[in-house]
């Protein structure tokens, strides 16, 4: 087991380096907030998710609005449904405290690194869990790094810092576009926000926006079904 845990974070070493800088930004951006180092700390090891975080350093204004933070988190990370999903071959037969700790550590790097390691035949649970304490540790290292940082940075935005933000979900994005038919999700997602953001106070915008988007894109994948069926059905000889 300890192999696997030590083959599973040297795999994700290449792209701790990206981990770091993203989370450096994070933790200069944090120190703008005026977030302290401990909280930011806390943040890491019970969030570890770094949109959900940047969605939650964005929206930490005094008053905090909690429950528009944890359903904002939970909108964004609803594709953990799917990537816990993938990994399921990975957790069969494990108990509930090792499917549970190995979800906590999953991030998209490791998941991706995990998939293709998974396909030689060469994944485990351990391997998964390995990398996910890897990017962990650096993720952690790179945001108290930032937060160091941000003490003397005055201006973020003098340096395009406050643009992170906007620029990371963009790239986020850009990988999710699969084909046309996402066209009409990304507008409603995009059209809902716009039109909450002018209703309503805080960041309701982040949430209706999410949710109408993913509504729709299923509301398109199960009208498709019966098409699908109809076409896969032999034609009557009758």
């Amino acid at each position: 087991m300890m192999n696997a845990f030590r083959r599973g974070a040297l795999a994700n070493l290449p792209v701790a380096a990206s981990v770091v800088a993203y989370g450096a930004v994070l933790g200069v951006l944090a120190a703008k907030q005026q977030i302290a180092w401990h909280s930011l700390l806390l943040m890491n090891l019970s969030v570890f998710a770094g949109s959900a975080q940047f969605v939650m350093v964005e929206m930490w204004l005094p008053p905090l609005p909690v429950l528009e933070m944890v359903l904002g988190v939970l909108v964004i990370n609803m594709r953990y449904l799917l990537i816990g999903a993938s990994l399921r071959p990975l957790f069969s037969g494990c108990p509930l405290w090792q499917k549970a700790l190995g979800m906590h550590l999953v991030a998209d790097e490791n998941w991706a690194v995990t998939m293709a390691a998974y396909r030689r035949g060469q994944a485990s649970i351990a391997y998964l869990m390995g990398g996910g304490v890897c990017l962990l540790t650096v993720w952690c290292l790179g945001t108290l790094a930032g937060h160091h940082l941000g003490a003397f940075i005055s201006r973020p935005e003098a340096f395009g810092l406050d643009f992170a933000f906007v620029a990371v979900f963009t790239a986020l994005l850009v990988g999710f576009w699969r084909d046309r038919s996402d066209w009409l999700p990304w507008c409603a997602a995009a059209g809902l926000a716009l039109l909450t953001h002018q209703l309503l106070p805080g960041k309701w915008y982040i949430i209706t926006g999410g949710m109408g988007g993913a509504l729709l894109k299923v509301w398109q994948s199960r009208s498709a079904l019966p098409n699908a069926s109809r076409v896969d059905e032999p034609p009557n000889e009758s």
